[in-house]
């Protein structure tokens, strides 16, 4: 493994920290929050349009970049210093790695190309709280949380032209906005019960979708309404869908783990500027040893996550056979959370108000658990797909 990066890979990174310095300031973040779609439009032409962020990860055939992993979690790196909401994990992180494995021919060249270049925005859709068990992230995704044949979830039956939905959705990433839906439904009865993703346009009828207030105002989430939706199956029945599911839950993990490692250094970039000019008893508070020893620590795990959130990038793109985004993401998260708690203390009165932009950070950490976590079940699954408990150990 090489760890050093390539030139195109620092220009990835010092192409976004100058455009998201500039067009991402908190002031900025906030109120991209409060608009309709819950980001800036003209922000997500820029990345799309001009950088095309979007396909940076697919292949030149589908109009992307052809890039790896690791150069979109550069990318999602340093859009996380600044916490800036855009639709980028639901549509590349989640949506278009699902489409590429199980979509038709037909499928994909309808759909990546549009994805690649912005101009489709997509979201992965599962029925409950049930995303990070659909993603395998925290447990085996047998299915069952589709709903299993029982009263819940979302069920899909045959009809005449193809397929139909009823059902609902809760906490789907930027699922109110998304001109594309990918829907994890129950489908085949208790003979041959399984879980099949369809494709559900954003104007057909029946589909109901309203925005959910979250604790994480960046991370914009839906509830989604399916009342005899018309919908196209994606791929063919025989597809190994849980399996694909695993594969994008990984990679998903691996951009969130980048994500967080980014907000986790800038709340400390931010924290350690203001221990330097606040001052207590003639001195900075910065001078104090009690401080700098506390900050000392969050550095270590801050560099500590950067180094597992790299490593799992560099497994995802190299093929690895080793999946470790899940246990990368439990160790950003956690550094996340420690940076952006110290940040609020040691920023004394001033950090403990809503107000104040060291809560974004916490409430980043926050939400990103309560979605994908948390922490211990995201590092129980990682023990468990390696095996490390399986060996008795002779006493």
């Amino acid at each position: 493994m090489d760890a050093r990066f390539t030139e195109e890979q620092q220009e990835i990174r010092r192409t976004l920290r100058e455009l998201a310095t500039k067009r991402c300031t908190p002031d900025d973040v906030k109120a991209a929050t409060r608009t309709p779609a819950g980001h800036d439009p003209a922000l997500w032409g820029t990345l799309s349009g001009e950088l095309g962020l979007p396909g940076l990860a697919l292949s030149e055939e589908y109009g992307g970049i052809g890039a790896t992993v690791t150069e979109l979690a550069l990318a999602v790196e340093e859009l996380g210093r600044t916490l800036a909401p855009t639709p980028l994990l639901a549509t590349s992180g989640l949506a278009a790695p699902l489409i590429r494995a199980l979509g038709t021919d037909g499928q994909r060249a309808a759909l990546l190309p549009r994805i690649a270049d912005g101009t489709l925005t997509a979201a992965l859709a599962v029925p409950g709280t049930g995303l990070a068990t659909a993603l395998g992230l925290v447990a085996d995704n047998a299915g069952d949380w589709a709903g299993g044949g029982r009263a819940g979830g979302v069920q899909a039956r045959r009809a005449e032209n193809g397929w139909r939905l009823y059902g609902q959705a809760e906490q789907v990433l930027d699922g109110h906005s998304a001109g594309l839906l990918l829907v994890a439904a129950h489908t085949g009865g208790f003979a041959r019960s399984r879980t099949l993703l369809f494709l559900v346009r954003d104007d057909a009828a029946g589909l109901v979708r309203t925005r959910q207030t979250s604790l994480d105002e960046t991370r914009p989430q839906a509830r989604v309404e399916l009342r005899d939706v018309a919908a196209e199956l994606l791929g063919d029945e025989e597809r190994d869908v849980p399996a694909a599911l695993a594969a994008t839950g990984d990679t998903a993990a691996t951009l969130l783990a980048a994500e967080a490692v980014g907000a986790a250094d800038r709340a400390l970039e931010r924290t350690v500027e203001y221990v330097k000019e606040r001052e207590q008893f003639g001195r900075p508070i910065g001078s104090f040893q009690a401080v700098k020893h506390r900050l000392a620590d969050v550095y270590v795990q801050v560099q500590a996550a950067r180094s597992a959130a790299y490593y799992a990038a560099w497994a995802a793109g190299d093929g690895a056979r080793e999946r470790v985004g899940g246990l990368a993401l439990a160790q950003a998260v956690e550094a996340l959370r420690t940076a952006a708690a110290e940040a609020v203390q040691l920023h004394g009165g001033i950090g403990f108000t809503w107000e104040h932009d060291a809560h974004l950070y916490l409430k980043r950490a926050t939400g990103d658990e309560l979605l994908f976590g948390p922490v211990h079940l995201l590092r129980a699954r990682a023990a468990q797909a390696a095996d490390l408990f399986a060996a008795e150990v002779a006493v």
